[in-house]
């Protein structure tokens, strides 16, 4: 058994993980409207687990029973959910009112006839083992949960079958996987919710909050790819050793100034560079700077790391090629410096936002 101390607290920080995912995403959607949906559905997710934290001493102690109406209604409306809002990202526009209504019309029909049927006064039978299932078969109260877990197996296989069969979509592939899981985790839950189990609860709600964690983070990263880049300033003249040693009181200004001898020395050494052998030590012995300092400088001027300082020369010089038409294949895109095609993709979807055969099929000189 799990305590109702235990229950309550799982609950409370499971709906204030959905309500940052909520606000997070609402303050996206202040800039694209395709996030909009998926706020309003966190925050329907966050409201929930608030209000059922209420009940947490009865979920703890079982008294739901078997097939409980209200988890099984609870099953069906977050399987409804959870089949739309990965779609909200990619196609905002299946969320369109009308649809979404259409869509859930077997769910709000069943529940205002379970909601009908309460008002006047049916009451709900007692499930505790298979033999009153098999004695209240055909019940109308039994027939009526039958009808939920069969809607909530149709919404189940729509949240398997929908991402793929958006083909005209550019669907991203992190999705598909996460729809996957997700179908999978209201499988589960909708197993626990027929035979009851207060444990098994707790855990489809972390898992349920931690895939939606992952959803939001990998949200992030999309937007962070779109985040204005470090742009390359020519350096004329690098700052002298006086000029470095009277800055070393200024944090910033050192900063600065070693930033400053870097950059004039990859502008006038691209033949360096341009080695695929070239790293990070290279670069430190050539401009007299440890390899925290040499972070440290990078960093302060919006690059991630060494590495990232470096790919961003590498790929620069990749694009004046290109638009030249000195590369006629992918091999020769190595001619830049990097190691391999397969870096040179990961570079090119990192640091510019793009693909490298998106930008390839975007310039004259390689079409031709």
């Amino acid at each position: 058994m799990i305590s109702p101390q235990t229950t309550l607290i799982i609950l409370l920080c499971c709906s204030v993980a959905h309500f940052v995912i909520a606000m997070v995403m609402a303050l996206f959607a202040r800039h694209q409207v395709k996030y909009l949906a998926i706020a309003w559905i966190m925050g329907i997710f966050a409201t929930s687990m608030l209000a059922v934290s209420l009940l947490s001493e009865m979920i703890a102690n079982g008294q739901p029973g078997m097939l409980h109406p209200y988890a099984l209604l609870a099953v069906m409306a977050i399987s409804y959910l959870q089949s739309i809002y990965p779609l909200s990202i990619p196609m905002p526009g299946y969320l369109q009112w009308g649809r979404m209504w259409r869509y859930a019309l077997p769910a709000i029909a069943l529940i205002l006839i379970y909601l009908g049927a309460v008002m006047l006064g049916s009451k709900s039978v007692i499930i505790r083992d298979v033999d009153d299932i098999r004695q209240h078969l055909l019940s109308g109260d039994m027939l009526l949960r039958l009808a939920m877990m069969l809607t909530s197996f149709w919404y189940i296989i729509n949240i398997f079958r929908l991402p793929h069969r958006l083909t005209h979509v550019e669907f991203p592939r992190y999705l598909v996987g996460y729809s996957t899981l997700v179908g999978l985790s209201v499988i589960f839950y909708l197993v626990v919710a027929v035979d009851y189990d207060a444990r098994l609860i707790m855990v489809y709600i972390i898992i349920f909050t931690l895939l939606n964690l992952y959803l939001c983070f990998r949200t992030l990263e999309t937007t962070a790819l779109e985040l204005p880049k470090p742009v390359i300033q020519e350096v004329e003249t690098a700052p002298t050793d006086e000029e470095m040693q009277k800055a070393e009181d200024d944090f910033n200004e050192a900063n600065r100034h070693r930033f400053q001898r870097v950059e004039f020395w990859m502008q006038n050494n691209g033949a360096s560079w341009t080695d695929s052998t070239f790293n990070r030590d290279q670069l430190c012995r050539e401009t007299g700077l440890n390899r925290h300092l040499l972070l440290q400088c990078v960093r302060s001027q919006g690059y991630n790391n060494v590495h990232d300082y470096i790919n961003s020369y590498r790929l620069e010089e990749l694009k004046r090629r290109i638009c030249r038409g000195q590369v006629s294949t992918l091999t020769e895109c190595l001619d830049a410096g990097f190691g391999t095609v397969k870096t040179v993709r990961s570079c090119f979807l990192k640091l510019d936002g793009i693909t490298l055969d998106q930008y390839l099929r975007e310039h004259s000189s390689w079409r031709a």
